[in-house]
């Protein structure tokens, strides 16, 4: 069956949907040995022959993974400055992974990454807000109501937040910091950091506890294992939701 060539690119591992568009428009996806820069353009992997940078494609068989990202790791899959990356963590992985949106270097927590091009971006669609749980721990204790603020939604510099769920997970006797639970429906960059910015209680560490119905619970940091099944159904239930 037909479908668009980015897609067919991501379906088959290459890399995330974004990234094959970027192949395509470049040049380096051939179909039947034409060269093809049109993102409209349709191929059936099961009949055309599809080569990108001269290698043809391969239909991988598709992983998910569950990973505790530490601090200081690169949401990548390579670091031109040789820093650390997500996938240093996953050698004996032999199939391409992609990490289903993004955690900032100073963060750590539930990060999913996948070959399933198609299903990472129905998860990152802009359409559809798949909720994150986060545990942000914040210099001093916010009052009630700067937390009420974070919930109605608040002006930022790229416009107003959605509304979020917070609530007090743990509360310094001496009022020196504070640790918030926040789930937010959006994907914006340092996101939560900015929030909390906002009102004027910078966050020294940030942790995401859970993602679209997945939750990170005993995963050791740095270590990494296989959704089950039940877990892949949930996101494909979200995943499906999506209308593109």
């Amino acid at each position: 069956m037909e479908e668009r060539l980015q897609k067919v690119l991501a379906n088959a591992g290459v890399a995330s949907r974004r990234k094959c568009e970027e192949l395509i428009t470049a040049g380096k996806v051939t179909v039947n040995g034409k060269v093809v820069t049109e993102l409209g353009a349709k191929a059936d992997p099961a009949v055309d022959t599809i080569t990108v940078s001269g290698k043809p494609i391969k239909k991988e068989s598709k992983i998910y993974v569950m990973f505790n990202k530490p601090k200081g790791v690169i949401t990548s899959v390579s670091d031109p400055k040789g820093r650390s990356v997500v996938t240093d963590y996953m050698k004996e992985i032999k199939e391409r992974l992609y990490p289903v949106g993004r955690l900032d270097y100073d963060s750590e927590g539930l990060l999913l990454l996948t070959n399933d091009g198609d299903l990472a971006h129905k998860l990152t669609h802009p359409s559809h807000h798949v909720p994150k749980t986060y545990h942000a721990t914040v210099e001093r204790v916010p009052h009630g109501n700067a937390l009420e603020k974070l919930a109605k939604g608040i002006k930022l510099d790229d416009g107003m937040t959605a509304p979020a769920e917070v609530e007090y997970q743990d509360i310094d006797p001496d009022g020196k910091y504070a640790t918030i639970a926040i789930t937010i429906h959006e994907g914006r960059n340092r996101q939560v950091r900015r929030m909390f910015e906002a009102i004027r209680h910078p966050v020294t560490r940030l942790k995401r506890v859970s993602f679209g119905g997945l939750f990170l619970n005993n995963l050791q940091r740095g270590k990494h294992r296989k959704l089950t099944v039940e877990e892949l159904e949930k996101l494909r239930e979200i995943a499906d939701s999506v209308q593109e």
